[in-house]
């Protein structure tokens, strides 16, 4: 029978995710199959499945850790938000429909089934799920409406909860005695440990901290973990790797949109020593990169309005008109297009005209493109002509087509076969639809060693590009961390004896 483990947090990033993570990792490591589950993500960064559906970032990221093939099964509802008030709602992979906040808390409950659903299917292949929770679980407005998510979901599973504070912000002792005081005493009585997240510096500082705690709330400390760099996909714009850095020998600009999706497309950039990639929001902030980025976003037509209005529009053209290379993924390449219209009024209805850098036109209807893909470059020129013939694998995650007189790429629709060409280049500037495009070693190799050489830099001063083992280092790195900070006896022990 399996036996669940469920992980909330005293906020958003407080680094539930990521301690989901690694204890998939420490299961897997230790024998026993695992398999995560969160009932509703909140996040833009989303990925699609060998199925072509469509799931959250955080929940793939979990599957990897633990060695298993991603499945919307992990993460049955996603919301990815189109405004401030409003999200489009994704259940099983699929879009469900387009809500605002108060229409969907009404008919949330419709999708309990859904959930219960996915947690039983995934029950019956696994020893253990490690389910993470949403946000706060005391968030005493919304308390009538957390189904599924935070408390009911630990009752719905009899998963025994681990409660995680963030010392990095402040107050974690506040934080975790408020957390547990708001809590009904039979969800109290849920709570089998505390966990205190993000730690720098010397532990026994903290020791009469933690007794009182404990003499506080009656439940043991199970850990507290260090602060590490790790460098692993992150669930959404909180992540601190979209903070603005120091430029290195070759700098790579990505305008932080508003709505910015997907930027874990340039984790593989990012991991090169000599390479810095920065996420600006400001002109003065661009200064002089060797390669700007325009990344996907959940509303085209708002961030290109944004990118009009903060100046970085000008920039753009100007960067461009000087002979720098410019990227456009999905919705950067949609906006670097010559127009874009939306007659149904997907987006904000209307049109708006592009930066007029490749010569396509975007058109928005309802029908949203969602499907994995395998291609090859064409024959690409200038800078970009590093990346000609080399093999990509990715995704597609877009509303809109665009029509373009000089694609940049064949691909096969992996989830129907079917064979296409996708994106368009004119002189230094290049769009696709493909996330994922530089996800490869050698892709990612190629064009940042010729943005080197076009700088006069010599490539050998870079580091080496190694995405996978990389990647597999920095799960093992996580579970080494838990394992060195938390009592994994008590964890075990934990999850063996469950709920009674």
């Amino acid at each position: 029978m399996v036996k669940p483990l469920m992980i909330q947090g005293t906020m958003s990033n407080a680094g539930k995710s990521l301690l989901a993570a690694g204890l998939c990792r420490v299961f897997r490591q230790d024998g026993i199959s695992v398999a995560p589950f969160k009932a509703q993500n909140m996040a833009l960064n989303s990925c699609i499945t060998r199925e072509g559906l469509e799931m959250g970032r955080a929940q793939v990221v979990q599957a990897e850790a633990a060695g298993i093939e991603p499945s919307v099964l992990m993460n049955p509802i996603l919301l990815k938000p189109s405004s401030d008030t409003g999200s489009q709602v994704i259940v099983h992979g699929e879009v469900w429909g387009q809500y605002s906040a108060r229409d969907y808390y009404a008919r949330k409950r419709e999708l309990l089934p859904e959930v219960l659903r996915a947690y039983e299917a995934l029950s019956a292949e696994y020893d253990a799920i490690v389910i993470e929770g949403a946000g706060s679980p005391v968030e005493i407005n919304l308390k009538d409406q957390d189904v599924f998510v935070n408390m009911d979901m630990a009752k719905l599973a009899r998963a025994p909860v681990l409660l995680v504070g963030d010392i990095d912000r402040g107050g974690v002792f506040a934080q975790l005695y408020g957390t547990v005081a708001l809590l009904t005493p039979e969800e109290r009585g849920m709570v089998k440990g505390v966990i205190i997240n993000k730690f720098r510096g010397d532990r026994t500082i903290l020791e009469p901290g933690l007794r009182q705690l404990e003499d506080l709330i009656h439940i043991p400390v199970v850990g507290v973990v260090p602060w590490t760099r790790l460098d692993i996909d992150d669930e959404d714009s909180l992540s601190e790797r979209l903070r603005d850095r120091e430029a290195a020998l070759v700098d790579i600009a990505v305008i932080r949109l508003p709505r910015l999706s997907n930027f874990t497309d340039f984790r593989a950039l990012e991991g090169v020593e000599g390479v810095s990639v920065r996420y600006v929001t400001t002109p003065r902030q661009l200064g002089a990169p060797d390669l700007i980025i325009l990344p996907g976003t959940k509303n085209t037509m708002e961030d290109l309005l944004w990118l009009r209005q903060s100046g970085l529009e000008a920039r753009v053209l100007q960067f461009s008109a000087g002979g720098g290379p410019v990227l456009g993924i999905c919705g950067g390449y949609q906006m670097l297009g010559e127009r874009l219209s939306d007659p149904e009024g997907v987006e904000r209805g209307g049109e708006l005209r592009g930066l007029g850098l490749l010569p396509v036109e975007t058109v928005f209807t309802k029908d949203k493109t969602r499907t994995r893909a395998a291609g090859r470059f064409g024959t690409l020129s200038g800078v970009f002509s590093a990346l000609s013939g080399q093999r990509f694998t990715g995704y597609e995650l877009h509303m809109g087509q665009t029509d373009s007189p000089a694609p940049a790429a064949t691909l096969v629709d992996t989830v129907s076969g079917t064979e296409r060409t996708d994106g368009c280049q004119r002189g230094n500037v290049l769009g696709s639809y493909v996330h994922g495009l530089l996800d490869g070693d050698e892709a990612a190799g190629a064009l940042i060693y010729a943005l080197a050489e076009r700088k006069g830099v010599d490539p050998a001063e870079l580091g080496r590009v190694n995405g996978e083992d990389h990647k597999q280092r920095q799960y093992d790195l996580l579970a080494d961390t838990l394992r060195g900070s938390l009592d994994m006896d008590a964890v075990y022990r934990i999850w063996r004896e469950g709920l009674t």
